[in-house]
């Protein structure tokens, strides 16, 4: 099987089931766990966007061309409090106005720990499994993703807004009881809210007090005591006996990998019941 990789296709069950993408071929990765698989590099990257090969991938995909053109490759997007649409900047307004304006939500995640973050409505529970997250818990609707990205920065005064992939991916996880975290940090940042609601009016900000936490389960067999990262610039074959997948990553028995950082690149896959005939 071989085609341009995109990052995995994910579906809430118990566990969540994986799906890898390449180019217009998808396969079903659960059922590969616990069997040897190779993943080899050929040198080729595609851009995600325009389909132009790239010696350099950017942002995860993208070549340079549509890194500095695109609206979805600005600053904004990992920063939404920085927005700047309403200036008449945005370097697509049409994209920006099917993007940004709409419904997102700000969630509290646990998945080095708890962690603030948003997602638009329609990337739920989608986002909560690429970060590997194992619980997660709505706390706020909103507008548009830069009311959203205003009360993250309020709430990221008091708890993180990044995830340790290192620990996510030893899962040395404890439970967290989110709605009463929700609680406490709706009473800490009150003052912060009530200024971001004034601006923008009351029905710009809806707050969740009756959502329900959302667990979340992996199909992993074993978790890494050390995590070591395969790198497919430097070192093209990645193999090994895969066992599990969280997040956007393979868990394999010789090493780690993101296989969102590597979109766009060409990519062979193959899966077998014995290790030797992958090293052939």
């Amino acid at each position: 099987m071989q085609g341009h990789l995109r990052k995995m296709r994910v579906k809430l069950d118990k566990p969540v089931q994986y799906e890898l993408l390449l180019s217009d071929q998808a396969m079903p990765l659960n059922p590969v766990i616990g069997k040897p698989i190779k993943l080899t590099y050929t040198g080729k990257i595609f851009c995600v966007h325009c389909g132009r090969a790239t010696k350099k991938s950017f942002n995860q995909g993208y070549c340079y061309p549509c890194f500095i053109s695109l609206a979805q490759c600005d600053m904004c997007i990992m920063k939404p409090e920085t927005c700047h649409y309403a200036a008449g900047t945005c370097r697509e307004p049409a994209w920006g106005e099917s993007f940004c304006m709409q419904t997102h939500y700000v969630y509290l995640a646990n998945s080095s720990g708890i962690k603030v973050g948003i997602t638009r409505e329609n990337q739920i529970p989608t986002r909560w499994i690429d970060q590997g997250a194992v619980q997660a818990l709505p706390i706020f609707k909103v507008k548009s993703r830069y009311i959203s990205g205003l009360v993250e920065v309020a709430i990221a005064k008091h708890i993180s807004d990044k995830t340790s992939w290192q620990q996510m991916l030893k899962n040395n996880v404890e439970q967290i009881d989110l709605a009463a975290k929700r609680d406490e940090l709706m009473s800490i940042c009150k003052t912060e809210l009530a200024d971001i609601t004034q601006c923008f009016g009351s029905q710009a900000i809806e707050w969740l007090t009756d959502e329900k936490a959302v667990e979340l389960h992996y199909p992993v067999i074993r978790y890494p005591d050390k995590v070591k990262s395969f790198n497919l610039d430097t070192n093209p074959i990645v193999s090994g006996i895969l066992e599990g997948i969280k997040g956007q990553y393979l868990l394999l028995n010789t090493g780690v990998i993101n296989l969102r950082k590597y979109s766009g690149y060409e990519l062979d896959f193959s899966e077998s019941d014995k290790v030797d005939e992958l090293l052939q």
